[in-house]
């Protein structure tokens, strides 16, 4: 949490940063006020790297353009209508926009968009008091005796908040979230990139709220979620949508991993163990991948996964309970919601597909495959193999130890063989030694379905027995030809 000596001290550094500086002068020497906002100020005070620089002004769009300009390498007007211009200063890209004083109509979440003309109403506006903190870098106008150098502005309390690591808002939640019910999403990515609790009454009008998501886009809600899927523990903000019953909104797939336990069935906590697996995930994903960008599809897939089991759920005679084929109904039901959600087709069938084949190990562990069993695996996993190879790790769960060390030196070996089968042959793109044209000649027969029915005679004698070389498969292809 916060140390605010500490903290004081980071600010001093990010107003003394080369770009906040120089635009600090800048605006100054035209007659405006300039303030750094939100996110940069909130990570200052926190230690946390600031990313893009956000600045607030009471210039107008077209005064800061003019002040901008002769600054920039590069800049754009895309969000002039809300006041914003964006520019490169210096190396980095900043945004600055306009104090803004907006009316929400409470049918939309698209404000009436009002320029204002002091910072602390523009504040105010903002999603949470630690987001509603401003850096002042230039002497506030009109100001009588202002001590020199750059001033913290904190009008609702930001800094207490962040001390206590509680997410607030800077007024009335139920107006706040009834302007823009998207920020009910953002409470959850804030709880967990930050690791900050929700305010009593904040949660409270979460749960109170939670339908008027519905006013929201899909786009814009799966854009809340993958940037709550790419934070560094996703569980924390998961727990908040799940306990606030927010997330039956968009995903109740996930709530209904709480399945009822009886006295006589008893078996896995599967809400709990879809959380464990996400975690699992992501510290695999760390491991075997230093340095890459968050997988989202991947902590998808760990999420997700057993999410055919409620739908599966069959409770036996003498206490067993079995949830068949959940793989693949769970399959199902993950492609269509994250249709409904928008997400792109990559990375949709990227987790239908995760889904659908997170199982197919396990038969492994039972007894050795064959090298065409390995193969199928590789066949089936194409461009998600890897993938596939960190969501069966994280699927184990057990506390049994000797069982879990059992499956993870089984998988050891499924991937020292994926890897020598590797060596050998073309294991990622497994195909036939014979393509259509030459399966036409060699029959002599037209394009249509028969060749279509070589073709897969020979897809699956490659999968099988691996490289025969082009005359043996040729001699293959006749023998079958002659059979049929």
């Amino acid at each position: 949490m916060l140390n605010i000596a500490e903290g004081l001290s980071r600010l001093g550094a990010l107003a003394a940063h080369p770009v906040v500086r120089t635009l600090g002068e800048a605006f100054h020497g035209a007659g405006f006020e300039l303030a750094v906002v939100g996110g940069p100020v909130r990570d200052a005070l926190l230690g946390r790297e600031t990313h893009d620089l956000d600045f607030t002004t009471n210039a107008r769009p077209d005064e800061i353009l003019a002040i901008v300009k002769p600054l920039a390498s590069a800049h754009w007007d895309i969000g002039r209508a809300f006041g914003t211009i964006g520019a490169r200063v210096r190396g980095e890209q900043v945004e600055i926009t306009t104090y803004r004083a907006d009316s929400y109509d409470g049918m939309t979440r698209k404000p009436v968009v009002e320029f204002g003309d002091g910072i602390d109403g523009d504040l105010l506006r903002r999603d949470f008091t630690v987001n509603a903190m401003a850096l002042r870098v230039t002497p506030a106008q009109g100001a009588q005796e202002q001590a020199p150098g750059p001033k913290l502005v904190d009008p609702t309390g930001g800094v207490e908040d962040l001390v206590a690591g509680r997410l607030r808002t800077p007024i009335d939640p139920a107006v706040s979230f009834g302007d823009d019910p998207l920020r009910m999403l953002r409470a959850a990515r804030f709880s967990a990139q930050l690791g900050f609790d929700l305010a009593d009454e904040t949660r409270e009008a979460v749960e109170r709220l939670r339908e008027t998501l519905k006013i929201v886009s899909p786009e814009r809600v799966q854009g809340e979620l993958v940037r709550l899927m790419q934070t560094d523990d996703p569980v924390r903000g998961l727990r908040v949508l799940v306990d606030t019953g927010l997330i039956d909104e968009f995903l109740p797939e996930v709530s209904a991993l709480r399945l009822e336990v009886d006295e006589h069935h008893h078996h896995k906590d599967v809400y709990e163990h879809s959380l464990t697996v996400v975690r699992q995930a992501i510290q695999l994903e760390r491991i075997r991948h230093p340095g890459a960008a968050p997988d989202v599809p991947l902590r998808l897939a760990a999420l997700l996964h057993d999410i055919g089991k409620p739908r599966t759920r069959k409770l036996e005679p003498g206490g067993g309970v079995t949830f068949h084929h959940h793989d693949v109904v769970g399959s199902r039901m993950a492609r269509k919601r994250l249709q409904a959600l928008r997400f792109d087709g990559e990375t949709t069938d990227a987790v239908a597909r995760l889904i659908e084949l997170h199982l197919r190990f396990f038969g492994y562990a039972e007894g050795a495959w064959t090298d065409s069993a390995v193969r199928r695996y590789v066949r089936d996993a194409g461009d998600v193999v890897e993938r596939l190879h960190i969501l069966v790790r994280a699927d184990v769960t057990t506390r049994n130890k000797r069982k879990a060390e059992r499956l993870a030196s089984a998988y050891d070996d499924i991937e020292r063989r994926i890897a020598e089968l590797r060596e050998q042959e073309e294991l990622d793109s497994i195909r036939p030694e014979l393509d259509g044209n030459r399966i036409q000649q060699i029959l002599g027969i037209p394009p249509g379905r028969e060749v279509g029915e070589a073709y897969r005679f020979l897809l699956e004698l490659r999968l099988d027995e691996g490289v025969l070389g082009p005359d043996a498969a040729e001699q293959r292809l006749l023998d079958w030809w002659a059979q049929r």
